[in-house]
């Protein structure tokens, strides 16, 4: 299958992250200060970003950070800032949820800034550089990601390597498995969620996703020859002997877990063009949920 759009996005997320780094002095005000008590919302997998950073920005000291899909937020409780991440703008759960905000300061972060949801936020960061033609998101959501994790002191260019590195990690050997596990700790929870949302959208591939930790508590029970189970970031002490024991695959990258999402992009992209699919308009999906 020739070259998808969703194959350059993913090529070309290193020097997003770092284009993203340059805008930060000139959007950091609209961005969570330290101190605020902050929800991060999103629907798929900016949903999955807003958990990381939930995670990321409380491990900061900046204090608590709570994240929640569209549908699921809490009018109730009261946060100092609401901080929304949509690639479009167009989200239905996102634009009804700013419409209930009135009074509580947001911010949106989107590729598009003239879009419905800019149109309410108090505040936007629109990143159009890293807009995409695929369905498939890659590009937009990890430079969101990045342009948060260097507001919080991270190093764009440790960052932007560590993606590059991404790019050639050998992922031929894990093409022929029937099924993948993936797994993240603290911050990469979110990651190993999106890893595993990327593999069922790009390639109707059947993969799901828990916390290092828990995966002991039952899920490792399907692990058998011929599955993946794959680890963002670090994995608890003894999970990969145990993984081995079962006769299935424990895959681990010596990479950041955000550069090693990266590997399972493109994982999700290869598995769907060995079974012939487009990965660029999976079944049943449109860039944006627009619910009537």
């Amino acid at each position: 299958m020739p070259s998808t759009f969703v194959d350059a996005e993913i090529a070309s997320q290193p020097d997003a992250w770092r284009q993203a780094a340059t805008l930060l002095p000139s959007v950091a005000e609209a961005l969570p200060r330290a101190g605020e008590r902050v929800a991060v919302v999103g629907c798929g997998t900016s949903w999955f970003i807003a958990m990381s950073y939930a995670v990321l920005r409380e491990q900061a000291g900046h204090g608590v950070t709570d994240a929640f899909a569209g549908s699921e937020y809490p009018l109730g409780r009261r946060y100092d800032r609401v901080l929304l991440i949509s690639r479009s703008g167009t989200t239905t759960e996102i634009i009804d949820l700013l419409g209930e905000l009135a009074g509580v300061p947001t911010t949106l972060i989107t590729a598009v800034p003239t879009s419905p949801a800019a149109q309410v936020a108090t505040s936007t960061v629109a990143l159009p550089f890293a807009d995409e033609r695929s369905v498939v998101q890659t590009r937009f959501a990890t430079t969101a990601l990045t342009l948060l994790r260097v507001h919080l002191g991270a190093d764009v260019e440790v960052l932007a390597a560590q993606g590059e590195r991404a790019l050639a990690v050998p992922i031929e050997e894990l093409l022929a498995a029937d099924q993948c596990t993936f797994l993240g700790r603290g911050w990469s929870v979110g990651l190993a969620a999106e890893a595993a949302l990327k593999t069922r959208e790009a390639a109707q591939f059947w993969s799901e996703s828990y916390p290092a930790m828990d995966y002991r508590h039952g899920p490792i029970s399907i692990a058998q020859p011929g599955r993946l189970v794959w680890a963002l970031g670090e994995a608890p002490d003894g999970l990969a002997e145990e993984v081995a024991a079962t006769g299935a695959t424990f895959v681990q990258h010596p990479l950041d877990a955000q550069a090693g999402l990266v590997v399972a992009q493109r994982f999700a992209v290869a598995v769907a063009k060995s079974r012939g699919l487009d990965p660029d308009q999976p079944r049943s999906l449109t860039r944006s949920v627009i619910l009537t």
